[in-house]
């Protein structure tokens, strides 16, 4: 039986998730159906003008992400702060953007909250608490990033029915190394998938949006920014970093092969104390290391107490 949601996302532990949607049956996502002939790959815009659209609404920052044939991974860091200090009006009209509020909502709105009576004035509050809660929600992030796409495709494919699994996966990415690596195992999906050769062609994905801002001088302003962009909430590594890394990494092809030498490994493997053949395996094979959770012995250990869990599959500390 699944596990409640609940025990799988503890903001006390990280503000960082990997969450992961996969198409059902034969459902295709984007790609080309070597059964049918016919192509998909129209689609992955949708996904990739969705999920930069609910950068706008929700207070959750997407850190990563890459759009395949039959799934979606994203990375995910919950900004709850941010959630908490909006003003009433400002959650109300968030979360307009992508439904339309009660008509209380809307008279709050308006700035016609005098002509509530306290009953009304009593449901507005919940309602506004509820709408508050929802935009640091990760199950809601995913859920109005997955149901658009769904019935856009079933009126497309002319069926009905579940398009997606019943539930995304979620892993909690409980230190640096574990964000990081899990960063650069989500850019380099088409890379992995033999659909793209380089970062810079792997379309729909984070780490090409971010190596074409950056060539033009600009930032991207739907993606979390990194540490060298002087921001309050940022990521806790430097740009120019991350792209090296990604790029290294994406020239190799086994843990055998990946042998560097001082001048070319990338200077945050050394800030992070990996050694090149735990970083291939962390980079290359994640999923399948982790499962609910990935970091070190003790932070797992942690996360398994907080989230009361009786076990933790996978804890692999000696990756670390």
């Amino acid at each position: 039986m699944p596990l409640a949601r609940k025990h799988q996302i503890s903001l006390v532990d990280t503000p960082y998730y990997h969450c992961v949607s996969r198409c059902v049956r034969r459902a295709y996502l984007c790609g080309r159906d070597t059964y049918s002939g016919k192509s998909y790959e129209h689609r992955r815009q949708w996904v990739e003008d969705r999920i930069l659209l609910l950068t706008s609404v929700f207070c959750i920052d997407v850190c990563a992400y890459a759009v395949m044939s039959n799934h979606i991974h994203v990375v995910l860091h919950v900004n709850k702060s941010k959630a908490l200090e909006l003003s009433d009006k400002d959650v109300i009209a968030s979360w307009r953007k992508l439904h339309k509020p009660t008509q209380l909502a809307l008279q709050f709105l308006q700035n016609k909250q005098s002509e509530l009576n306290e009953v009304q004035l009593q449901t507005l509050n919940q309602t506004i608490k509820i709408y508050r809660q929802r935009l640091f929600d990760i199950s809601w992030f995913m859920r109005e990033l997955n149901e658009p796409i769904a019935r856009r495709a079933n009126r497309e494919d002319q069926c009905t029915g579940h398009f997606w699994e019943g539930r995304f996966k979620s892993q909690a990415l409980l230190d640096g190394k574990a964000l990081t690596a899990c960063m650069v195992y989500v850019d380099l999906n088409p890379i992995r998938a033999k659909i793209a050769l380089t970062p810079e062609s792997s379309d729909h994905t984070s780490i090409k949006r971010r190596i074409e801002a950056l060539e033009k001088g600009i930032s991207v302003a739907q993606l979390m920014p990194f540490s060298n962009n002087n921001k309050d909430v940022c990521l806790p590594l430097s740009l120019s970093d991350y792209i090296a890394l990604v790029r290294t990494t994406a020239k190799t092809s086994s843990a055998t092969s990946y042998s560097l030498t001082p001048n070319h490994r990338p200077s945050i493997l050394t800030k992070l104390s990996l050694v090149e053949s735990t970083w291939y395996r962390l980079s290359h094979q994640f999923e399948s290391i982790y499962n609910v959770a990935a970091g070190s012995y003790k932070n797992l250990q942690r996360f398994k107490k907080h989230t009361k869990r009786k076990r933790m599959i996978s804890v692999a500390d000696n990756y670390y």
